[in-house]
């Protein structure tokens, strides 16, 4: 049986650039959504767009879990995360905010 210790839960906000596409939008969707096939790290993963009810709150959010600081620093490092920053979301990102929670 594998030992589950304290979870820690990733959030981060993003908010885009006015000249940032639906086509650029949804490709962070996209590429985000093929992460936990590849990451066993992964515990829960959920992405998307700002349902549009307050105003001023951001326009995306990640949230992720992870049983161990280890786990989540393998995500954080790994190539094909780095990849969808690198490719999908600095190109459009205006701004950003992140915690790290232990559950």
């Amino acid at each position: 049986m594998k030992y589950i210790g304290p979870m820690i839960r990733h959030i981060v906000l993003f908010t885009w650039k006015d000249d940032a596409t639906d086509e650029q939008r949804a490709a962070v969707t996209a590429e985000l959504g093929k992460l936990p096939g590849v990451i066993p790290q992964l515990c829960a993963f959920t992405v998307g767009a700002d349902a549009g009810i307050n105003q001023g709150n951001h326009d995306y959010a990640v949230v992720a879990d992870f049983d161990s600081v280890d786990d989540y620093l393998i995500y954080r490092d790994h190539p094909l995360h780095q990849a969808v920053i690198v490719d999908h979301i600095r190109p459009i990102l205006a701004s950003r905010a992140a915690v790290q929670l232990k559950l």
